[in-house]
Parts: C-alpha cells; sequence; structure tokens
C-alpha cells in the first residue's frame, strides 16, 4: 500500500525502512531535509518538503517527532498531513505524547473523516532497528485493524490497549517502570563496585535469578564500561517522565520514585548528559565521594 512516514529521527529513520522493505510505497518527510532525501536514497521512495505532500493519497499515515507540539505541527500546522489526507486514511503516531494530545487529534480526524491512533513505542533504537518494538496503541478497532498488519514491520508486538489517549497511558506506565529499574540497577552496580566485588561476575550469577530485567541484560555491562554514548537520551526521558508526572497529578497516582529519579536525571544533564543513553544514572553516584 502507499504510506507516509513523518520523522526521520533514530527511531523513525529505520521504521520507515522497515516498511520499505516490506514492498510498501513509502513517502517520507523529515524537518531536515537531507536526512529524507538520505534515506530515499537508501531505501527508495520518495522525499516531500511539507507533511502534507507526503500524505497526499496515502492508506496509512505514520508520524515519530518529537513533542505535543511537533504532532500539533504535522498534523494541523500549515501543510500538515490531516488536510491533505484522503477520507478512511488512517493517521499513526507513534510520538511518545500526551493522552490530551491523542484525544485531541483523534476529535480532529473524525472532523475531516480520517483515523487516527495514538501509538508509542518501547525498545529503543536497537529495536527500531531491528524491527522488534512493541507498540501499545489507543483507538477505534477500525483504525488498529487497517494498521497493524504494517506496524508489524517493524515490532514484534503490536496491542490495542483501549480508546484514544491509552497507548500514551501506557507509554507513560512503561516509563515509570523503566526509572525505577535503571535506578536499582545503577545503585547495585555502584554498591558492588565499592564493595570491590568483579561488576561483570555479579551481573553473570544475579541475571540468572529474581534480578534480572532487559535493562540488566542490555545495559548492565555498558555500564560498568561507562559507555553511555548510544541509546535513548536523558533528555527524552525527562520529557517522557514529565508527561507522566503531570497526569499522575490529574489522576491522583503517586509517584515518589520517578520523581525521584526525574531529579537525578536532571543532576545528569547537569554534568552535560542529556544525549547519554538513560543507563548514565550511574554517573552521577560515581561521581560522589
Amino acid at each position: 500500500m502507499k504510506a507516509a512516514f513523518i520523522g526521520l529521527g533514530v527511531m523513525g529513520y529505520p521504521m520507515a525502512g522497515h516498511l520499505a522493505r516490506a514492498g510498501h510505497e513509502v513517502h517520507v518527510h523529515n524537518r531536515t531535509r537531507t536526512k529524507a532525501e538520505r534515506w530515499t536514497a537508501e531505501f527508495g521512495g520518495q522525499a516531500h518538503d511539507r507533511p502534507g505532500t507526503a500524505a497526499e493519497d496515502a492508506d496509512l499515515v505514520f508520524a515519530c517527532v518529537g513533542d505535543d507540539d511537533d504532532v500539533r505541527a504535522v498534523t494541523l500546522g500549515e501543510g500538515g498531513a490531516f488536510a491533505a489526507m484522503k477520507p478512511g486514511a488512517v493517521f499513526v503516531d507513534h510520538t511518545t505524547a500526551s493522552a490530551d494530545v491523542a484525544r485531541e487529534l483523534d476529535g480532529a480526524a473524525r472532523e475531516r473523516g480520517i483515523r487516527f491512533l495514538n501509538a508509542p513505542v518501547s525498545g529503543g533504537q536497537q529495536g527500531a532497528q531491528n524491527g522488534q518494538l512493541t507498540i501499545m496503541c489507543g483507538g477505534g478497532q477500525d483504525a488498529f485493524d487497517a494498521a497493524m498488519p504494517a506496524m508489524h514491520c517493524y515490532a514484534r508486538a503490536v496491542t490495542l490497549m483501549g480508546a484514544s489517549g491509552a497507548g500514551q497511558l501506557t507509554k507513560m506506565v512503561n516509563q515509570i517502570c523503566i526509572a525505577g529499574l535503571l535506578e536499582g540497577l545503577a545503585e547495585g552496580l555502584d554498591f558492588a563496585r565499592r564493595a570491590g566485588l568483579d561488576a561483570h561476575r555479579v551481573l553473570d550469577v544475579i541475571s540468572k535469578g529474581a534480578a534480572q530485567s532487559w535493562q540488566m541484560d542490555n545495559r548492565g555491562r555498558s555500564m560498568v564500561r561507562d559507555e553511555f554514548d548510544f541509546g535513548f537520551a536523558v533528555d527524552w526521558m525527562r520529557k517522557d517522565l514529565g508527561i507522566a508526572r503531570a497526569e499522575a497529578r490529574r489522576n491522583g497516582a503517586d509517584l515518589p520514585v520517578a520523581a525521584l529519579v526525574d531529579d537525578f536525571y536532571k543532576d545528569v544533564q547537569a554534568m552535560g548528559g542529556g544525549r547519554w543513553d538513560t543507563s548514565s544514572l550511574i554517573r552521577r553516584l560515581r561521581h560522589k565521594p
């Protein structure tokens, strides 16, 4: 089918590539034109200067941009996708954004005779490159059914969580859990170092027991090696935790650990680590006497 992909960052670039490799006709737009041209040189398709021109006549339009304002800009802004999409087409937003903007854009899409699916992802850059993302969706069953086969080009699990906004709320749960896991892993590995243990051997042992997690398996050894120039950036995690904390203030949830880890990430930013991987929490511990 004809598809459009808006936003070719570290996640969107490989995700759009998987669509093209699967045989879809993919039209792309990126704020930086050179990146879109690099993508088409690698995968074919066509680059466009505006989201709307990329979205014309597309059955599915995907987006993976920065935040609420970016999603509004590529959908409702000048040259946005919504005004150009054909009736019945589906807009799939992979951005991690607020549940409020998901509901807002779902309503705007309905007014225009198109369908909207909020579908944030988990799995990071590695998951996007390997086509192994987990996608949590919010929206109508018909929109989900129309978009699900294409999403499986770059995902191992695609689940409809409920009505519009439910995907974003599920992603908030995901980020709350990850924050606590990473801080626990950072504290444990720093404790091991200060106790004179071989941290790699510690990981070998405890990863076979109840402490095992994806973060331990995929980030534990790079944390020991003090390597953080990859992965999901601290700046992005703080944005996500900010969204979750704002939602918690509305629904009454108590997030003391997430709030504490958010403050710790603020310390990492002050160290110049805004673009470091989220596992860099351990660096603030290493700099303590």
